[in-house]
């Protein structure tokens, strides 16, 4: 090999080599380019209008629904129309009425394939029915009972006739009545057409609502009423009488005795005479004051008339309650005194207390 050979050769090399040394340049990533406030605004509309055609779109699918038998009715008017007994119906033919209702409060059936005939003349195809075989109906209704009834009654007597009825009951003639009315008739009832007779007390009427919408004819009897004490608990003898133990309750006063007590406060504190029983009605008898002084008790004796006052030991020999007069030992000259009962375990005699001395009226009977 000459060296113009070898020269060449090594200087193809160190072109190859400078070439094969040269820096290699990585590449670059682009970044996105961030969205612009005209994206931005552009994507938030379409995100509205997508909402809005969402809104709109569920009510018309919902339409879409096919028409379904409804369950058990209740039927406020006379007659049945096609949106009472089936849902989802076009609205031009919801109102289209079916079937008569039953009568007020009553319940009735219509079997299902009646109901889907009745729909096919309409032009509804199909009915679905979910498996029932009918529908069940009730009517309803306000119902109008006996307190309704006897303040309307007590209303026509205090106007037409003048009477008080506020201590007055109405005992109706025959079972409770009940009178039937729409629903929607409001209103109180009245009673017209009245006849009162203020012998025997008999009174009947018409009883209305509305302008004779719906109506019922009573009669019965009026009772005159008492409020009077009525015991809550059973009392044995020589229990006193406390708060809570009676009540004030009406009662008829043809069924009560003259002596019937009309007041609580009057027999607080005072103790039965006798056994007496829960529910029964006081009388004046029934009842007294506790008696302050004892049979065989040790009392005072007091004698007291202007510028004297005397005091002494006594035996009772009678017991008694306030104001009563009981016969006391003198202990001290065993003489028997009538003397008045002035207050617990102390009786008076003399001229400002009670009787006078059993054997005269100076003071030789208490020596």
């Amino acid at each position: 090999m000459t060296d113009r050979t070898v020269f060449d050769f090594f200087s193809d090399r160190g072109q190859a080599a400078e070439m094969a040394l040269s820096p290699i340049v990585q590449p670059r990533h682009r970044r996105a380019p961030l969205p612009s406030h005209g994206m931005l605004l552009r994507a938030a509309l379409a995100l509205f209008a997508f909402v809005i055609l969402g809104a709109v779109a569920v009510p018309a699918m919902a339409e879409t629904a096919p028409p379904r038998l409804r369950g058990d009715v209740t039927a406020r008017h006379d007659v049945l129309t096609l949106g009472d007994l089936v849902e989802n119906v076009p609205s031009s033919l919801a109102d289209r009425p079916l079937f008569r209702a039953p009568a007020l409060g009553a319940t009735g059936t219509i079997q299902s394939r009646r109901i889907a005939e009745a729909a096919a003349a309409l032009g509804l195809a199909s009915i679905e029915t979910g498996g029932r075989i009918q529908v069940a109906v009730q009517r309803a209704a306000r119902r109008v009972g006996t307190n309704e009834i006897e303040a309307a009654l007590k209303r026509g007597l205090e106007t037409g006739f003048g009477l008080d009825t506020n201590l007055s009951m109405i005992r109706l003639d025959g079972e409770a009545p009940m009178m039937l009315a729409p629903v929607d008739l409001a209103g109180q009832a009245s009673a017209i057409d009245m006849v009162y007779d203020p012998r025997s007390h008999r009174v009947s009427a018409l009883i209305s609502l509305g302008d004779r919408q719906a109506s019922l004819r009573v009669s019965g009897v009026v009772v005159e009423m008492r409020e009077v004490a009525v015991l809550s608990r059973s009392l044995n003898r020589g229990e006193p009488v406390r708060e809570g133990d009676i009540t004030l309750e009406r009662r008829p006063r043809e069924s009560l005795a003259t002596d019937a007590q009309a007041s609580i406060t009057a027999v607080l504190g005072e103790v039965a005479q006798h056994n007496l029983t829960a529910g029964s009605v006081l009388r004046e008898g029934d009842t007294a004051p506790p008696d302050l002084v004892a049979r065989g008790e040790t009392v005072t004796i007091v004698y007291t008339i202007p510028g004297i006052s005397l005091s002494m030991r006594g035996l009772a020999n009678d017991s008694g309650r306030m104001g009563a007069v009981v016969n006391v030992v003198n202990v001290a000259s065993k003489k028997v005194l009538q003397a008045t009962v002035v207050g617990p375990g102390r009786v008076s005699v003399g001229p400002t207390g009670g009787p006078q001395l059993q054997a005269n009226a100076d003071t030789s009977a208490l020596r």
